[in-house]
Parts: C-alpha cells; sequence; structure tokens
C-alpha cells in the first residue's frame, strides 16, 4: 500500500509538472527541423502537379483516354440502374413463393428454364448481376441464378434486334447468336451445380425479402442504393482497364490476327473481354471488324456480354474474388467452344 501511494504521489506530480509548464512560456512544441522547406513545398508542389497535369491531359492519348473510359461508363451506367432497380423490386415486393411456383424445384431443371426467362430483361451485363444477387437471396439455386446473369444480357430482345441491325440480310448470325449464348449460359449453369462450392460464393451482406412491419418502398430505397452504389465503383473500375487496353494497343495488332481462323477466335474472344462493349452496341462493332470471319465475330458478341472486364469486377464485388475468376474463365472456355461449334454450322 505504502508503494501504491508513493506512485500515486509520484504520477500527481508530474501531472502538475506538466500543468505548470504548458503555462510557461516554452510550453509550445517545437517546430519541425525543415519547416522553411516544408513550407515551399506545400505551396509549390500542388501548383506543379496542376499544371503538369493540365498539360499531359491535352495529348491525344489521354482525351482518347478519357473518352473511352466516359463512354463505357455512361453507355452501362442506365442498365446498371435498371438492374438495381429491379433488385430493389424482387427483393421488396416480390414473395419466395412466386420463385418456387415459377422455377422447377430440381435446380438441373431449374437451370434452361432460368436461362430462358434471362429474355425478359431488356438490360447490360451491368443489370444482370445485381437482379442474380437478389434471386440467390430469395432462395433461387445460385446454379439457375447465374444461368439468368449469362443469358439476360445475350438473349433480350433488343440485343437481338441490335444484331439484326448490325447484319442486315443475315438471319443466320442472329439464330447463332441466340443458340449459342443460350446453350453457353445453360451449360455454365449445370457445371456449377456439378462443381461449383459454396465456400467459392460469398455475397456481399445485404437485406434480402420483406419483414413483417417494415415499409416495403423504404427496404426498396435502401436496397437500390446498397446495390447501386457498391456495383457502380466495380464499373468504373472496369472501364477504366477497358480504356487503358483501347489507348495502349495499336490497330495495327489486329491485321496480325485476321489470317488463321482459330486464332481469330482467340483474338476476338479476348478482345471482347477487354474491350467491355455494352452488349446492346457490341453487334456494330463486331460487324465492322470485316477482315475477321463470321464465326470468330459471333465468338466476338457471345464472349462479350458474359465476360468482360467491368463484368468482372462487378462480380468480383458482389460475389467474392474466388468466384469471380474461376467463373469468368470456365465461361470464356464454354463460350468460345459453343460459338466455334453453332458457328460452324449455321454461318
Amino acid at each position: 500500500m505504502e508503494k501504491t501511494g508513493a506512485l500515486v504521489a509520484e504520477d500527481q506530480a508530474a501531472v502538475g509538472a506538466l500543468a505548470g509548464a504548458d503555462k510557461g512560456p516554452d510550453s509550445r512544441p517545437a517546430p519541425p527541423r525543415f519547416w522553411p522547406l516544408l513550407l515551399v513545398g506545400a505551396a509549390v508542389v500542388p501548383g506543379t502537379v496542376v499544371i503538369l497535369l493540365g498539360r499531359w491531359g491535352d495529348t491525344p492519348a489521354v482525351q482518347a483516354w478519357r473518352t473511352v473510359c466516359l463512354a463505357v461508363t455512361v453507355q452501362a451506367l442506365p442498365f446498371l440502374l435498371l438492374g438495381t432497380a429491379l433488385s430493389g423490386v424482387i427483393n421488396a415486393f416480390v414473395p419466395e413463393s412466386v420463385f418456387s411456383r415459377v422455377l422447377p424445384r430440381r435446380p438441373a431443371l431449374a437451370v434452361p428454364v432460368a436461362g430462358v426467362a434471362g429474355v425478359v430483361l431488356p438490360g447490360c451485363e451491368c443489370a444482370s448481376v445485381p437482379v442474380a444477387s437478389s434471386l440467390i437471396g430469395r432462395g433461387v439455386a445460385p446454379a439457375a441464378a447465374f444461368a439468368f446473369l449469362l443469358s439476360a444480357p445475350a438473349i433480350n430482345p433488343v440485343v437481338l434486334t441490335a444484331t439484326a441491325v448490325a447484319f442486315p440480310g443475315n438471319p443466320a448470325m442472329v439464330l447463332a447468336r441466340l443458340l449459342a449464348s443460350l446453350v453457353t449460359a445453360v451449360v455454365m449453369g449445370w457445371l456449377w451445380l456439378r462443381f461449383g462450392r459454396t465456400e467459392w460464393l460469398r455475397p456481399t451482406a445485404r437485406h434480402t425479402g420483406h419483414r413483417a412491419g417494415h415499409s416495403r418502398w423504404n427496404e426498396f430505397r435502401l436496397g437500390f442504393q446498397h446495390d447501386f452504389l457498391h456495383a457502380g465503383g466495380f464499373l468504373v473500375l472496369g472501364a477504366m482497364a477497358a480504356a487503358t487496353f483501347n489507348v495502349a494497343v495499336p490497330r495495327s495488332v489486329l491485321d496480325t490476327f485476321t489470317g488463321t481462323p482459330w486464332l481469330s477466335v482467340l483474338f476476338l474472344a479476348g478482345l471482347a473481354v477487354l474491350l467491355a462493349v455494352c452488349s446492346e452496341a457490341d453487334a456494330f462493332l463486331a460487324a465492322s471488324l470485316t477482315g475477321f470471319p463470321p464465326v470468330a465475330r459471333l465468338a466476338f458478341m457471345v464472349v462479350g456480354p458474359m465476360v468482360d472486364l467491368k463484368l468482372i469486377a462487378l462480380q468480383a464485388g458482389t460475389f467474392g474474388r474466388a468466384f469471380a475468376v474461376r467463373f469468368s474463365a470456365a465461361t470464356v472456355v464454354v463460350a468460345v467452344a459453343c460459338s466455334s461449334l453453332i458457328g460452324g454450322v449455321l454461318l
């Protein structure tokens, strides 16, 4: 006890000394050693950076990067709004019994039904990701939700109409895109059903379903706000990556792959992943690639709506990176195989 009292007395004396020191003329902390240099740097460096970025930003490459990045973002943003709004509606207003009545109970049969149901969502891949996440939260089997995720941006009426306009007088291309995309979506759903693991799928925490005693409109607002803000950031990251590729790769590289059929298919499939063109517009870009064979252009239109940089980013943010890496890689392989087989028969 005596030792404890002595320690307390010492602590009080120390506190008193510090309090007295604060009142003295030398109580202010000493300035940094090189404070004049820091002051000059704080005044000069920001202005220098602004001037350099302004001059560098006027170069054609940077202007092209800004244009492509903005174009991809603006092009996809309305459909992201549509998808997140539809996700909020499903979350707040659609009871779980609806899904149990519409989809077969056996997941193997629910996958093709969900793949065909993708025709009802007139949007791009940015819209399908939040909807698929909401479906899983409402009890739909992940395999069926993923089949819907892949088919919706590829077989909806807007995309098929745009394809028919881009390839006038060539209905075989429209039919080939419809069949190749639908088969890819169904096969990927079955593959997930057979080989998918729960630990790969880590959806973000979000409220799913209506809770008794709560306002449905408020639940819709909260779900829409969460999904849009969360997915919008990954959309911007994907658009920046796509813009970087557009600026960094010279157009002359495209000409080196047009001679070999199988190499051209692989190249356009990879190009679709990197360019990240919205599914409503990719048919016009594919039609402009006249040097490539029809099967390669079909692969470009089948792979693009299912796997691209912004979609990978959206999937990673929504379902987890482990899922996005495995699912995207497998989707590319299946999409290229289906495009080659169906395109080889129809085109």
